[in-house]
């Protein structure tokens, strides 16, 4: 007899045909299922890609002339290298009533003083303990509670505004009373490495490409973390002093769950640029997709809850952040493809390999339409054949980061930007 354990169940067989059929079908509908959930991952990844990069019609946007006043909240923390950029690109938009607010938070240099040139109102926070972004920017919003501005506006120290993007957000802010959140694009300086063109190339697919297509389709889309404006009644009740690697995430989810999810807005648009030393690149995407692989695993348990269902909006977002990293997305289609098409050759079946081939193909939809709309003048095409053995390299990242514990200090990121 040949003993047979699966689903909890002892099968005992006799060591004939029977026990091979069964290993055969445990086998087929193993790969099956994991063929189907890599497909359903691709499949809200293409929608989003394909709704982003789909030729659309615009209609002309009014330009705003009566806006409220607005705070713009940067938190800060040694920013000196960068941040008179930073607010000299802000200025330009300012109006009559606006107010910057800088939170020099445990700085060592001279951020504080070289914002108060600006005009800008200074915060200096000082505690050794509770640090980190979320802990600024609730000093921010504390201050602001002196006098509540109607909208405020979210800008990292190290990034430069668009014109006409505060205008943007404002109104969007205005029309919808709902969070509203920019363009926000990372680039890289010129003459760069390829490994960084095609890091700029996976940004816009994330940051543009894929919250332009939720916003085609009528859903909300994630927060980014600076390039953010809300109505002054949503900050006030926001929970900002978290720890957590991807704190944009959270709150975006937090917001939805309140009934007023994010919006995006493509009109503006916040751009800052990648570090200039490798271990600073690597530092910064360690944090960031440390924090989305951990924020997957609390999407998946928000999902097995019936109560998650209740709200298109809140869902989406869940269903969102259940998309890997670009790179970990593209290996796992990879690697499904390629154990289904051994499978096959072993002859266990060919549908595990069919639903492969056809997640395959929609990934490489997506992003070649994503390519052709966005990115043709970053990546010529002779540079795509080095897209796999960028994403080869970056593998061996990955369970580090399944590991990771979510938490972080704040530490600058390395950039050089002329003043």
């Amino acid at each position: 007899m040949i003993t047979v354990h699966t689903c909890g169940i002892n099968f005992k067989l006799r060591p004939n045909g029977e026990a091979i059929l069964l290993l055969y079908m445990i086998a087929l509908l193993s790969l099956a299922v994991a063929g189907i959930a890599c497909l359903a991952l691709v499949a809200i990844f293409a929608i989003e890609c394909v709704a982003g990069a789909w030729p659309s019609s615009r209609r002309p946007e009014r330009p705003l002339s009566i806006r409220p006043a607005i705070a713009v909240l940067i938190p800060a923390h040694n920013e000196a290298l960068g941040i008179a950029a930073t607010l000299r690109s802000i200025g330009d938009q300012i109006r009559g009533g606006d107010r910057i607010v800088v939170v020099a938070d445990n700085c060592d240099d001279e951020t504080a003083a070289i914002a108060r040139s600006f005009g800008a109102e200074v915060v200096e926070r000082r505690d050794s303990v509770n640090r980190g972004k979320g802990h600024a920017l609730a000093a921010g919003v504390a201050h602001l509670r002196q006098a509540p501005p109607a909208i405020v506006v979210f800008i990292d120290a190290d990034c430069l505004i668009a014109n006409g993007t505060l205008d943007a957000l404002a109104a969007d802010v205005m029309a919808f009373e709902r969070p509203v959140q920019a363009r926000n694009l990372q680039v890289a300086q010129p003459g760069a490495s390829i490994g960084l063109a095609i890091s700029e190339f996976a940004f816009r697919i994330k940051n543009h490409v894929r919250p332009l297509g939720m916003s085609r389709l009528g859903l909300p889309c994630l927060m980014t973390g600076t390039g953010m404006a809300l109505p002054w009644n949503l900050v006030e009740q926001a929970n900002l002093a978290t720890g957590h690697l991807v704190e944009d995430m959270k709150f975006a989810l937090e917001l939805a769950q309140k009934g007023a999810p994010p919006r995006f807005c493509e009109r503006a648009l916040v751009t800052s640029l990648f570090p200039t030393s490798t271990e600073a690149v690597e530092t910064q995407r360690r944090r960031w997709e440390g924090g989305h692989l951990a924020m997957m695993r609390f999407a998946v348990g928000a999902l097995s809850r019936p109560s998650a269902w209740r709200s298109a909006a809140y869902c989406s977002l869940l269903l969102d952040v259940l998309v890997p990293p670009l790179t970990l997305l593209a290996a796992a289609v990879a690697f499904m493809t390629l154990v289904a098409a051994c499978a096959a050759l072993l002859g266990i079946g060919l549908l595990p390999l069919a639903i492969a081939v056809a997640a395959a193909l929609l990934f490489l939809l997506a992003i070649g339409l994503s390519w052709a709309a966005f990115a043709t003048e970053l990546l010529p095409p002779r540079q795509l054949i080095r897209l796999p053995a960028y994403a080869i390299a970056k593998l061996y990242k990955y369970p580090r980061m399944l590991l990771s514990s979510g938490r972080h200090e704040w530490v600058r990121t390395d950039r050089s930007r002329p003043q």
